[in-house]
């Protein structure tokens, strides 16, 4: 409980997070991982002059790759409209959105680097190799 309080990774914020998403955070929706989107209800403590700012609480650990690409579009005011409101059209050739898994064990290497479990094997030579002898 306390963990969750004082670090902002934890997922549900710190102490100022929540008490600002309490007092004047207006709840806008939620994408398909978790991560629910506010906004703040005036525009008196904006960045800009007339936009209002607009946060998320991240479902587990708080990583911005987690946020996907319409959301993102409405976090940086690209879109006015949430996509909770308003989603946008999906092509057919569009896969759905990953995080980013580098550190994870369920990132990808390359073939022949050594953190691949496939390539721990050196592939044999093809005679044009020679070794080199001091």
């Amino acid at each position: 409980m306390l963990a969750n309080l004082f670090t902002w990774w934890a997922g549900s914020g710190t102490i100022g997070t929540i008490w600002t998403t309490w007092t004047r955070g207006r709840y806008v929706g939620a994408d398909e991982f978790g991560n629910r989107y506010y906004e703040d209800r005036t525009a008196k403590q904006s960045y800009d002059k007339g936009r209002k700012r607009r946060w998320v609480k991240y479902k587990g650990y708080a990583d911005a790759s987690k946020i996907p690409p319409d959301w993102h579009g409405w976090m940086h005011y690209i879109y006015d409209t949430p996509p909770s409101e308003q989603p946008l059209p999906k092509k057919a050739w569009e896969k759905p959105h990953l995080p980013n898994m580098s550190g994870t064990p369920f990132a990808t290497y390359p073939q022949g680097s050594l953190n691949n479990p496939e390539s721990q094997q050196r592939q044999p030579s093809t005679g044009d190799y020679e070794a080199w002898n001091p």
